[in-house]
């Protein structure tokens, strides 16, 4: 995929954002894995560009607060878990409290059932747990 300088610099910019809301740099995740065709490069390069250069900036009708929070919501309601996990640290590097995630795994097991809300709430317990070590406090 041939790359233009303006499309460098919506790259940089994605990769500098997923660093803002998460707190550690992507580039470890998008390299080329073992097996993997060249061009898988272009989707991990096209899929950081959409989600953290052009949805994740949308700030004017949705803040990056709640963009967060809906975040967290979607990940648990699919019970994609890994994801789940990187929602959760952006949600609370974006100011969500824990006690806000809590209620929100409250309404995920009211509409997505309580299978699906505890599997995914096992993530939020390890990160709750992650940040309260990180933080030197208590991880019970």
């Amino acid at each position: 995929m041939a790359q233009d300088n303006s499309d460098e610099r919506r790259y940089e910019d994605a990769l500098d954002t997923a660093e803002q809301l998460l707190g550690f740099r992507l580039e470890r995740f998008l390299g080329r894995g073992q097996g993997e065709p060249e061009n898988s490069g272009d989707f991990k390069r096209l899929a950081t560009i959409h989600t953290f250069g052009d949805s994740w900036p949308r700030t004017q009708h949705l803040d990056t607060r709640t963009r967060a929070l809906v975040s967290v919501t979607i990940a648990a309601s699919l019970g994609i878990l890994e994801p789940l996990r990187g929602q959760l640290r952006i949600a609370l590097n974006s100011g969500v409290t824990p006690e806000e995630i809590v209620e929100a795994f409250i309404h995920i097991e009211a509409y997505a059932g309580a299978a699906r809300a505890f599997d995914s709430y096992a993530i939020a317990q390890q990160v709750f747990a992650e940040r309260a070590h990180e933080a030197g406090g208590d991880s019970r």
